[in-house]
């Protein structure tokens, strides 16, 4: 299949993907699932989400404005959590990120952003002080205090590329300095080892906490949104240093060679007194916790510490998972999150980041593989690990361009 060939297909199977999600009232035929993901203010699971891949297919002259208007309708009916709840992937903050992509080419959602934001800013005041407030009676951060998902890295994600130069972005990014300034730990672990298992709660299997590399609940994301932060010139006190830090601890555990370096997922207490993972707990090249994401906080790392050989060994992992059958075979849901449209698009990224002619050369095969999967229906209508995920991932491959602002910053991407 040519290069044209299959971005036809590509874009064929997103219009199909979108029509199939027109109509709110008939994606969820048996019901909603259960669940605070499903709310129509969930980012992940719910309306809001799906109000995104609409959005954008109406910014790119895909799709026109009623179907995106009649989701972002349908995800901000109801009360509105601006509560300890509220982050990047629920509530008020969610609803402000899509109704910025959306304001951003109609003028009619400024009144509603306008409100949003304010709500937005109110609850990443009250986050920091309780963070702020943990740092002062010492201990370690619960996840929920700085992970992009629940906590201030994804609210410093939204604030970055909503409003860059206000004073709550740089409050925001002091506080994610000051995070990972080095504490007395009585176990010498790093400011953001977490007391509680992956899940976020104490678990028997973890019984000292461990050490988060993912892009979903751990270092990674902050290091991306720091990067991301240094790129744009929008610099705070010790900026550079945090990111030196937290790359300095992310080499340390780093496997493989230059040619394929990956990283560990999370790690245990007993794995850093060891000073040891074994290869067999690699995990899979997903965005939440694998190389996907992994690949992408280091390139944008290299970038901003004018680092060469660090973006070419980024670069180099993720084109290691491109050409290895055995590793795309560990990617058979289609999600952002744990699937191939999380591979494809980060990979598309750090193609268009760089200009880089082997990345951009693999990326026809992981689309067209995406393409087959999708077509074969019956998954779940959601953004984060369902249709609307993937279809924006084809949608980017397919157009070729993500407009500012970016709907991938949610993943820390952009």
């Amino acid at each position: 299949m040519t290069t044209t060939t299959l971005t036809a297909a590509a874009l064929s199977t997103v219009d199909q993907v979108a029509h199939t999600l027109a109509d709110p009232r008939t994606v969820w035929p048996s019901g909603r699932p259960d669940g605070g993901r499903a709310w129509p203010q969930s980012l992940a699971g719910g309306e809001s989400g799906i109000a995104l891949l609409h959005i954008e297919r109406a910014r790119a002259d895909r799709s026109d404005w009623a179907t995106a208007h009649t989701w972002l309708a349908a995800a901000v009916q109801g009360d509105i959590s601006a509560a300890a709840n509220a982050n990047l992937y629920f509530g008020a903050p969610a609803l402000a990120f899509v109704t910025y992509c959306a304001a951003s080419a109609s003028s009619r959602y400024l009144r509603l952003l306008e409100r949003l934001d304010a709500a937005t800013i109110n609850v990443t005041r009250t986050r920091l002080a309780a963070a702020y407030d943990r740092m002062a009676r010492g201990g370690r951060p619960p996840m929920e205090e700085f992970d992009l998902i629940q906590g201030l890295t994804g609210l410093a994600a939204y604030h970055l590329s909503r409003h860059p130069h206000h004073k709550v972005t740089r409050d925001v990014l002091i506080y994610l300095v000051q995070f990972t300034e080095p504490r007395t730990d009585p176990a010498g672990l790093a400011p953001w080892w977490m007391d509680v298992a992956p899940t976020g709660a104490l678990h028997a299997d973890y019984p000292g906490g461990h050490g988060n590399f993912g892009l979903a609940h751990g270092i990674g994301s902050t290091l991306s949104v720091l990067s991301q932060a240094l790129l744009h010139g929008l610099t705070v006190p010790g900026m550079t240093g945090a990111v030196l830090r937290i790359c300095a601890w992310m080499d340390d555990w780093r496997q493989g060679d230059d040619t394929a370096p990956w990283w560990p997922g999370q790690i245990t207490v007993q794995q850093a007194v060891d000073r040891h993972v074994h290869p067999a707990l690699r995990p899979r090249p997903s965005w939440c916790y694998g190389v996907t994401g992994t690949a992408r906080a280091q390139q944008l790392a290299g970038l901003a510490l004018n680092d060469a050989a660090r973006v070419t060994a980024a670069e180099n992992a993720i084109l290691a998972t491109l050409r290895d059958p055995q590793h795309l075979d560990q990617l058979p849901d289609i999600g952002l999150c744990h699937g191939m449209a999380g591979l494809l698009h980060s990979a598309w990224r750090m193609a268009q980041e760089t200009g880089n002619a082997e990345i951009a050369a693999e990326l026809p095969h992981v689309a067209d593989r995406l393409i087959t999967a999708l077509n074969t229906g019956g998954h779940a209508p959601e953004l984060l690990d369902g249709a609307a995920g993937a279809a924006l991932a084809l949608h980017a491959f397919g157009t070729g361009r993500t407009p500012v602002p970016h709907w991938d910053t949610f993943l820390a991407l952009a």
